[in-house]
């Protein structure tokens, strides 16, 4: 962490802010109670623009999971025999809480993740689309009846809950990961224990308060706050109670999950890492590229799984490109995303920060040069400047690892099939990008590329209506979309003798 002695004095609550972090439980949620660790044990939230702790919420045990995945299979049998209207009205009236509560829940998002207070608003407003998305879904689970070819019996199919769900989400977006797996487990009928980030606990706290508002029963939904995620985690997985794991995070974790999911052959999502391309080839409006690149690159400070990590730019627009971006990076205010006219707030921790500054530092020793930015920012809080970076390595570390972090790296390529290789060229597919205003390049590239979404001439690609998810090392299953409530569903097929 970079911590210049004349550094800004550390930022104070407002009143306000100290009112909000005062209001959300800070208790573990066990069968519709809010209850403290067994023993007694709680962590620091902290502030990441400052380093200040906001407060301190209950540190679960492997005891308090093992009573929380109870609940969840005690309510599971009565859960799944409610109606499609009701899950449904319970998931809707849950979306209007949360637009209803859009501010205080985008400052408290503000406080314990730093993104700026408007894009924490826009996150809000995302998470509660599942919400709304799912509250349909609900409603349209089918199945099937068919005559067997022989004509002398019916196939009956239909689609049950899966069962009792381990959740975990990640820091980065900690309202929209919750709501994208609790939007279609709710909506299939399954009970589910969840696990926030540490670093993020208090949006998956508030939200837990609005789903019981909202009505949803006792031991639907329960929450483990913890720090120690794989001494609570894994007894529950290897216990055999639950029937699914969803998983959002590092792809390194989500290896040891399946090999933990395997000893009990539990269903799986996972939403792994990425690293993904962003290809600007060479009839490509600039305009829209840059746009789009600051768009993939700067949601959420770089720190997504969706961010922009290897640009492409084709050698013939790569210096106007490359002058064109980093002007407007260096236009980014960097600040407490609670001030005014802030577009860029901290990195979630110091070990975020040193990571960045490594793989920068690692870029320009191999050769890469700095268009803007490039170093820690100096000030108290985990700040990174923006960075635009031309020249990079295909040997960079940050060729192959993700930088999460507000950093641009940019490479030249000169033909179609040698930027296709190189984009293929990595063990993760989750997202790509491509621009150009050639319609046929646009489809041969788009199918081209080894990942499970691609973006062109566009720089966001989720949507609560699409499906979202990875290939490769990238992920396994969808959320989102009209498959994503197949992933809380069992199919059964009932044969019927006819004579």
């Amino acid at each position: 962490m970079n911590t210049p002695a004349a550094a800004p004095a550390l930022a104070a609550l407002t009143d306000r802010e100290w009112r909000l972090i005062a209001a959300v439980p800070r208790q573990l949620l066990v069968d519709g109670r809010w209850v403290d660790a067994e023993d007694g044990a709680t962590f620091d939230v902290l502030d990441p623009s400052t380093g200040e702790v906001l407060c301190a919420v209950a540190d679960a045990t492997p005891a308090d999971g093992r009573r929380a995945l109870d609940a969840a299979v005690t309510a599971q049998s009565s859960f799944a025999r409610t109606s499609p209207r009701e899950r449904a009205d319970i998931l809707t009236r849950a979306f209007e809480l949360l637009h209803e509560r859009i501010d205080d829940l985008a400052l408290l998002m503000t406080l314990e993740m730093g993104k700026p207070v408007a894009e924490a608003k826009a996150e809000i407003a995302y998470a509660a689309e599942f919400l709304r998305h799912f509250a349909g879904e609900a409603l349209r689970i089918d199945g099937g009846y068919q005559t067997a070819p022989a004509g002398d019996a019916r196939f009956l199919v239909t689609r049950q809950p899966v069962g009792p769900c381990l959740l975990i989400t990640p820091w980065n977006f900690p309202m929209a990961m919750g709501t994208r797996k609790l939007g279609p487990a709710i909506a299939a009928g399954c009970t589910s224990v969840i696990k926030p980030a540490p670093q993020t606990p208090l949006s998956m706290l508030a939200l837990g308060a609005i789903l019981a508002e909202a009505g949803l029963p006792d031991g639907v939904v329960n929450i483990v706050t913890c720090t120690g995620a794989n001494e609570v985690i894994e007894p529950l997985i290897r216990s055999g109670l639950a029937r699914k794991l969803s998983f959002t995070g590092s792809t390194k974790v989500g290896k040891i999950l399946l090999e933990q999911c395997a000893d009990k052959v539990l269903r799986t999502s996972m939403e792994l890492g990425g690293n993904a391309p962003f290809i600007v080839f060479e009839d490509a409006d600039l305009e829209e590229a840059v746009a789009g690149a600051m768009t993939a690159k700067m949601r959420n400070m770089g720190e997504a799984c969706t961010a922009a990590n290897r640009i492409y730019v084709h050698e013939s627009v790569i210096e106007e490109f490359g002058s064109r971006l980093a002007e407007k990076m260096a236009a980014l205010r960097v600040g407490r995303g609670t001030e005014e006219g802030v577009t860029v707030g901290p990195l979630i921790d110091e070990a975020a920060q040193a990571k960045v500054t490594e793989l920068v530092d690692d870029a320009v020793t191999r050769g890469a040069t700095v268009l803007t930015g490039g170093t820690a920012c100096d000030r108290v809080g985990y700040f990174y400047t923006p960075t635009v970076l031309t020249g990079v390595s295909p040997q960079a570390r940050m060729a192959s690892e993700e930088i999460f972090g507000p950093v641009a790296p940019l490479t030249p390529f000169s033909t179609e099939a040698e930027v296709v290789a190189a984009a293929n060229d990595t063990p993760y597919g989750l997202v790509a990008y491509v621009y150009t205003n050639d319609l046929r390049r646009a489809l041969r590239v788009g199918e081209a590329m080894e990942s499970g979404m691609v973006g062109l001439n566009q720089g966001v690609v989720s949507n609560p209506a699409a499906p979202f998810g990875g290939v490769k090392e990238s992920g396994l299953g969808r959320e989102g979309g009209s498959v994503g409530i197949d992933e809380f569903l069992e199919l059964k097929y009932i044969g019927i003798a006819m004579g």
